[in-house]
């Protein structure tokens, strides 16, 4: 389970080294093997565990390919969708086609999202940030389900 932000950074090679806390998780679930790929609603990249993501791209290619926005979402996070493999030290390189579309500079942002983790240019998570902060008021359209948890 990947939870909590975390700021990293991103040496001049397009490595970026796992804090440890999603480090440890990442090996125990696939030994290191992952596979990133974009988010087509926002800017950033999605990185899943290798088995997560094989039963996520078996269920993506089950759609129905006739639709055209289908088709559409399959070419985006099929194509995109890179295997990736931590180094012993925890470090992965980032493709230059993922870093280019989710506009990833030196400072990261790793976002915890249970599954799966999130990567975020600093400044595109810090703006995602505020914008949900202003639409989580009283007059959000979320789910009952959410609504009636006590944090």
């Amino acid at each position: 389970m990947f939870r909590g932000v975390q700021h990293i950074n991103m040496d001049a090679k397009g490595r970026l080294a796992m804090p440890a806390r999603q480090r440890e998780p990442l090996r125990a679930l696939c030994d290191g093997q992952i596979v990133i790929t974009i988010d087509t609603q926002v800017k950033c990249l999605v990185i899943y565990p290798l088995p997560d993501w094989e039963r996520i791209e078996k269920h993506i290619q089950s759609l129905p390919a006739l639709k055209p926005a289908v088709k559409r979402f399959q070419r985006l996070v099929l194509g995109y969708a890179t295997d990736v493999e931590m180094d012993s030290n925890g470090r992965c390189l980032l493709p230059q086609p993922l870093r280019d579309y989710a506009q990833l500079d030196k400072k990261l942002v790793l976002v915890g999202q249970g599954n799966k983790l999130e990567l975020w240019a600093e400044e595109l998570w810090l703006a995602e940030r505020e914008q949900a902060l202003l639409e989580s008021g009283a007059d959000a359209e979320l789910p009952d389900e959410l609504m009636s948890l006590t944090l």
